[in-house]
């Protein structure tokens, strides 16, 4: 599998990281609901999905990562897979997103932006 795949695929996997740990330890803070958002309004009744969300957010990261280091450690198949696999399940995630909340497409965009860049890449 290709550098640029793989750079782009890690890269989605930091995005990743860094929101699910924002939209789970950070929510509390305006300026991050903002940058999730677009609205400094808090609204506990959806803690429950947002921590769900969140954790989405880390495992997906973490597959990625888990297929990259697959892929450096012997088990190529493997990386590949996951890699492809997460990397299309954030692609639809993030059409899905759009399609749902067209005014928040700055997420979506940075949910789905680095995995297409890195699905296009391992066709080449």
């Amino acid at each position: 599998m290709n550098t640029v795949t793989q750079v782009f695929a890690l890269l989605a996997a930091l995005i990743h990281l860094v929101v699910g740990t924002l939209e789970r330890f950070f929510y509390g803070r305006p300026a991050i609901r903002v940058f999730l958002t677009t609205s400094p309004a808090d609204a506990p009744e959806v803690t429950l999905w947002r921590s769900g969300v969140a954790v989405y957010n880390i495992l997906l990261g973490l597959g990625l990562i888990a297929g990259v280091v697959a892929l450096h450690t012997g088990d190529a198949a493997v990386g590949r897979t996951l890699i492809v696999c997460f990397c299309a399940f954030l692609v639809v995630s993030a059409v899905v997103f759009l399609v749902s909340f067209p005014r928040l497409w700055r997420g979506a965009l940075g949910q789905g932006l680095a995995p297409a860049v890195a699905l296009v890449a391992a066709v080449f």
